[in-house]
């Protein structure tokens, strides 16, 4: 049986989940919120994943560490970068994602890109 593909958001802020409340509403498949990039890096359905949605300063492994280690692991998941802090991108970018969205992120910015991953994930551009 196959499940929807996963929209994983990664922040440490556990407002993160309601403060999109609206937003998640109108995607077919509701994110799942990861407190730790550990957790996300662990998790069961991290092959199912469809979009990466990532703060770049967390506790433990930043944003970065993570998005190399997909990359060395072959995965090639398309990946958004959040942060609020100037300066990070050109490197997230640079490293690959497909979008780089300063706080506070306006709501449509990030479902336009939400939109174009999963449109890329599904059109085979990222396997």
């Amino acid at each position: 049986m196959s499940r929807t593909p996963l929209i994983a958001i990664v922040d440490d802020d556990a407002s993160v989940a309601k403060r999109y409340k609206d937003l998640w509403r109108r995607l077919a498949s509701p994110p799942r919120h990861f407190r730790l990039l550990k957790s996300f890096w662990q998790s069961e359905r991290l092959n199912e994943t469809a979009c990466l949605i990532y703060d770049v300063r967390l506790p433990g492994m930043s944003g970065f560490q993570l998005q190399n280690h997909l990359s060395v692991s072959g995965s090639r998941i398309p990946i958004i970068v959040i942060t609020a802090f100037p300066g990070d991108d050109r490197r997230a970018l640079a490293a690959g994602a497909i979008c780089f969205l300063r706080k506070p992120v306006v709501k449509e910015d990030l479902l336009t890109c939400i939109r174009l991953a999963l449109d890329q994930r599904h059109s085979g551009d990222f396997q």
